[in-house]
């Protein structure tokens, strides 16, 4: 049986096109025809109208290409202009964090609101530049930042320091839109720019405007495993096209403008190659069709799941929100019964588990302070041996040993969801019959 991992991006068939022009017109570098088109398609889907999909149906569209869908200019049902909008393609979404951070001014010292539900990497830049991370945990809806939380954040950050947090990092978790319009509404009483990470929400949408667009910078990723792939790359979406050639310098080692090389400001290698951004634009003319089959899924494991007890799968809260659900995801009980549960943890993990990449360390520990409930493992495990990867959500960072001395401002929500939830396969390689296959196996691995 072939294996069904969790979001594996695969190619349109028109990507080669692309490569291949820049090896023949020997554009084989950090710039070129295809970076400057990548960008200019990134920055056209950004500003694109949605189309109004019923994505409930057994047949769908298979390409939506709302990039193109927009026949009467620039329009804006959203939070915040987007006609000076421009897009810089880099090597990845960290380095786009790390370059929107430094174009904010943070240094050495100063705080920035981070959410603690979510990856590391949004977090890590903050680090880099020597700054402390502030975390802000979820709110129930979205599992996103909480506003609530947030304004405490800040009102408490500037009566224990004097100084206001230099930015605020808000996050797309699984695709899911945050409450952004409180978000910005905040940070706007504040003054206080925010980051948007994109990462995993390209092609969602709150109040049918492109996430990654309402905040001062939004961060997209290229990753194998998001919405389309350059293999490896990431996007930023910068407010106009002075902070637009502003991010270009920092990405290209910051050079001034003299016959030979001088610098006066610490530059970085983070520009996205010709090849990779070669491999992006053919990717574009499947990203509509990409989002559609996640959402399509995201139906199908919806109602799958509707009359299981003990199992919620996690969606829209309302019609403002329009995930592209990335990943979709569930959460069981605590007292849902699961086969072996018994024998959860009895075995620590040597390696990466599933598909996810790169060398981890191997502890010959079991347990961690906080880890998924026992009948979440288990699940895992279950599927695991079907041949099915699944995953549990993100660790907060506040739980995270590296950022046990930072700041947070908890509820315990995103803890609970942490314990409680789990990862489901939602590429563009799972089929109906996949999706069937999938959620039939979670049901026959409950205990009755």
């Amino acid at each position: 049986m072939e294996r069904k991992y969790l979001c594996l991006a695969h190619m349109s068939g028109n990507e080669q096109k692309y490569i291949q022009e820049a090896f023949d017109t020997n554009w084989v570098v950090p710039l070129g025809p295809n970076v400057n088109a990548f960008e200019e398609e990134l920055a056209r889907f950004c500003k694109s109208k949605p189309n109004k999909i019923d994505f409930s149906n057994e047949v769908y569209p298979q390409s939506i290409q709302a990039h193109n869908d927009n026949p009467d200019g620039l329009w804006n049902d959203g939070y915040k202009e987007l006609e000076h909008k421009e897009v810089v393609a880099l090597c990845s979404g960290t380095s786009a964090i790390h370059l929107a951070l430094i174009n904010l001014g943070v240094k050495a010292g100063d705080e920035v609101i981070c959410q603690s539900f979510t990856f590391c990497a949004s977090s890590h830049p903050v680090v880099y530049l020597g700054a402390t991370p502030v975390f802000v945990d979820s709110e129930a809806d979205t599992w996103n930042m909480s506003p609530e939380l947030l304004e405490r954040a800040i009102k408490d950050r500037i009566e224990k320091t004097g100084n206001k947090p230099k930015a605020i990092i808000a996050v797309y978790l699984y695709g899911m839109p945050a409450k952004i319009k409180e978000i910005m509404e905040i940070a706007e009483r504040y003054n206080i720019p925010i980051v948007e990470d994109a990462a995993e929400g390209l092609g969602s949408r709150y109040n049918r405007q492109v996430v990654g667009t309402f905040g001062e910078y939004g961060v997209m990723s290229f990753n194998g495993n998001k919405m389309i792939t350059t293999s490896g790359g990431g996007a930023l979406v910068c407010p106009n096209k002075e902070a637009k050639d502003r991010i270009m310098f920092f990405a290209t080692q910051a050079r001034e403008a003299f016959p030979y090389y001088q610098h006066e400001e610490i530059g970085y290698n983070y520009r996205l190659s010709n090849i990779c951004a070669g491999i992006g634009r053919g990717q574009m003319t499947v990203l509509d069709e990409h989002i559609a089959h996640h959402k399509h899924l995201a139906n199908l494991y919806k109602e799958g799941f509707k009359d299981v007890k003990g199992i919620t799968f996690h969606s829209n809260p309302n019609e403002k929100y329009d995930s592209n659900f990335w990943l979709n995801t569930i959460t069981l009980d605590k007292d849902l019964k699961v086969i072996g549960q018994e024998e959860a943890y009895n075995k620590a993990i040597a390696g990466a588990v599933g598909g996810a990449a790169g060398v981890v360390h191997s502890t010959g520990k079991v347990h961690t302070d906080c880890e998924p409930n026992t009948n979440v493992e288990a699940m895992r495990i279950a599927l695991d041996k079907l041949g099915i990867e699944s995953r549990p959500l993100w660790k907060p960072m506040h739980l995270q040993p590296v950022y046990k001395n930072c700041p947070a401002y908890i509820n315990g929500i995103s803890e609970e969801l942490f314990k409680t939830g789990l990862c489901l396969p939602s590429g563009p390689m799972i089929s109906d019959e996949d999706a069937r296959f999938i959620i039939e196996s979670i049901k026959t691995s409950i205990v009755k």
